[in-house]
């Protein structure tokens, strides 16, 4: 299974860029860049609350279920 960032698709839809967003919600540039190129395992519900609201969005709207079918992980 994986989960797919969709960050970028959204920002792109808001016309927000990274450095704008990062400052918004209060985090590092480095760290939502690792979070919108899918670079890391989990992130915070307080952060992804954060991102939705400077956003107005859900997290269905940033997040993406795919069964890729390797059940290794389970």
């Amino acid at each position: 299974m994986s989960i797919i960032l969709r960050l970028d698709r959204v920002m792109a839809d808001r016309k927000m860029s990274l450095n704008e967003l990062a400052e918004r919600v209060g985090i590092s540039n480095v760290n939502l860049s690792n979070l919108k190129t899918g670079k890391v395992k989990a992130v915070r519900f307080s952060t992804l609350g954060a991102i939705c609201r400077v956003l107005q969005c859900q997290p269905g709207d940033i997040l993406e279920y795919r069964d890729d079918g390797d059940d290794d992980n389970e």
